[in-house]
C-alpha cells in the first residue's frame, strides 16, 4: 500500500489502484515536475476545455493519475486535479518539503541519519530536487543546500520508494 501525501493529510493509495499508462505504458500514478514556468491545468484533455489553474513555477512536483492521448491528468499537492498537455511536464523528480503543514522546521542532515550534522533547516513548500531515495530518506538539493531529508517529510516521492 502507498501512502501518498496531501494537503489535508495522508491518502492511501492500494497496489490494486497502481496501474500503467495507456500512452506512455508508465506507471499510474507517478511523480513528474513542471518543465515551464507557465502550464494551463483544464478542466478535460483539449484546449477546448476551460483553464482551471495556471502554474507559474518549473519544477513544481505533480502527480499523474490518467494519460489520454497527448495529455496527463495531474494532480498537485493541494489535491487539485486536471488535465495537462503532455510536453509540459519532465520525468525530472522533485519534491515539497511537508506542503500540508503551514509552519514547522525540518532538517537537513549531512548523512541519511537523524544523529548526523545538520546542514540546514527546511521551512513547508521549500521546493527540492531529488537525487535519490532509499525508502526512508532522500538526498536533495536546492538552491544553496544539499544534504539528506526524511523521506516522510516529502510530497514528490512515496513511502518506501525507491528513486535512482
Amino acid at each position: 500500500m502507498a501512502l501518498i501525501l496531501a494537503m489535508l493529510g495522508p491518502v492511501f493509495v492500494s497496489a490494486s489502484e497502481i496501474g500503467i499508462g495507456t500512452e506512455t505504458k508508465l506507471p499510474i500514478p507517478r511523480y513528474v515536475s513542471l518543465k515551464v514556468d507557465r502550464v494551463n491545468m483544464r478542466a478535460g484533455p483539449s484546449k477546448d476545455h476551460e483553464i482551471k489553474w495556471v502554474y507559474q513555477r518549473a519544477g513544481l512536483p505533480v502527480e499523474v493519475t490518467a494519460e489520454f492521448e497527448t495529455w496527463r491528468r495531474i494532480r498537485d499537492s493541494s489535491g487539485v486535479e486536471g488535465w495537462v498537455l503532455a510536453n509540459l511536464i519532465s520525468s525530472r523528480r522533485t519534491a515539497l518539503v511537508t506542503p500540508w503543514l503551514s509552519q514547522g522546521i525540518f532538517p537537513l542532515h549531512v548523512k541519511s541519519d537523524t544523529q548526523s550534522a545538520l546542514k540546514a533547516q527546511l521551512s513547508p513548500g521549500v521546493l527540492v530536487n531529488l537525487k535519490k531515495c532509499d525508502g526512508k530518506w532522500c538526498s536533495v538539493t536546492g538552491e544553496g543546500f544539499a544534504g539528506f531529508i526524511q523521506q516522510e517529510h516529502l510530497w514528490g516521492a512515496y513511502p518506501e520508494e525507491k528513486v535512482e
